[in-house]
């Protein structure tokens, strides 16, 4: 087990689940629905993505899909999330008027999503990252997620609607180098 290892698949996972970009969605999210129960909606992220990180590539071989393949599927996804966040633009579109807001959209996809689980099976892919890390890595983002859940009046007071737009920009452009790292990872 390494503490880099362990640091960059903390990061990229920090990067794909943007809870700090996702500030005024889960704002606008917490005024429609009156409240977000932020232990149900970690709850639900952590067994959301520890059944993909093992059951996943199972699930994949099942359709007859291989890792490499997914990896570089992936990669693309995590691709446009970045210019999603860097040019801020919405590629991806949810609906966010159902009134179990813990549960969907903030656990599932806003959490928990496609990008998230692409990069969880992409990080599992490359061979070096072991099955360990990667769930020290969903921990410790998933603290994070409650504390900004928990918090997110607070945080953006702090930020302002400026400082949270260039922490959106910065973590797009991360998360674009990693999504370009994975798509050379996986063609080889």
């Amino acid at each position: 087990m390494s503490v880099n290892d362990i640091l960059t698949i903390t990061l990229t996972l920090f990067a794909v689940v943007d809870i700090l970009g996702n500030i005024p969605l889960i704002i606008n999210i917490r005024q429609k629905t009156g409240h977000i129960n932020s232990v149900k909606a970690t709850v639900v992220s952590f067994f959301l993505m520890m059944a993909f990180l093992f059951v996943g590539e199972n699930l994949l071989h099942l359709i007859g899909i291989d890792v490499q393949s997914f990896s570089l599927a992936g990669s693309i996804v995590i691709f446009l999330l970045a210019l999603e966040m860097i040019l801020n633009i919405e590629l991806f579109k949810t609906s966010h008027e159902d009134k179990s807001a813990s549960i969907v959209p903030i656990a599932f996809p806003l959490i928990a999503g496609a990008g998230t689980l692409t990069t969880i099976l992409s990080l599992r892919a490359i061979d070096y990252f072991s099955y360990s890390e990667i769930t020290i890595g969903i921990i410790l983002n998933l603290m994070f997620v409650f504390v900004v859940l928990k918090k997110t009046k607070l945080i953006e007071e702090i930020l302002g609607t400026g400082g949270v737009n260039v922490l959106r920009r910065v973590f797009g452009i991360i998360l674009l180098a990693i999504a370009i790292k994975l798509f050379k990872t996986g063609l080889y």
